[in-house]
């Protein structure tokens, strides 16, 4: 489940939670607040391991790069070799073959590249949904925070003028 999902069930939750009369505090149902926690416990490594595969994908598309890439250097090589074996005009052959062997260079590069780019795409993306997540929860935690905050100083503010 996306983790997004989970954080706004978690804010309705809240949202529609009961508050106690006179205080900053809300009744909530505990089973279906611990059990969306429980469901941000799964979903997060969900996340990361979605993550990894996306890592393990570009370190795979690296590889296949790297094998096309000699691949094709050793073609351009073969080429070569032949072109020299054939034609009695060897600085051409070497001409073609530095030429080809230059291509798969580019070519391998270019691949790198948009391999690359791709695999940072995907990792910012990802990024940016974990990162608003977090803020979610961030912001949570202090609204949390700002109301015991905010009802203890009204004990203590109550307590106080009782006092007088």
């Amino acid at each position: 489940m996306d983790i997004q999902h989970l954080v706004d069930s978690l804010e309705q939750a809240l949202n529609e939670s009961t508050r106690v009369p006179l205080s900053a505090y809300l009744l909530v149902n505990e089973e279906k607040v611990y059990s969306l926690l429980d469901q941000m416990r799964v979903a997060v490594p969900e996340e990361i391991k979605r993550a990894n595969r996306i890592e393990a994908e570009k370190d795979r598309i690296l590889a296949q790069a790297k094998e096309e890439a000699e691949r094709i250097r050793e073609l351009a090589r073969q080429e070569a070799n032949e072109l020299v074996k054939r034609d009695a005009i060897v600085s051409a052959a070497q001409h073609r073959a530095e030429n080809i062997v230059e291509r798969a260079r580019r070519d391998s590069e270019a691949l790198r590249q948009d391999a690359d780019v791709y695999i940072m795409d995907v990792l910012n993306r990802l990024e940016e949904d974990l990162t608003r997540t977090l803020k979610v929860v961030q912001n949570g935690q202090q609204k949390v925070q700002s109301e015991q905050q905010a009802a203890m100083q009204a004990a203590a503010d109550a307590a106080e003028g009782a006092r007088r």
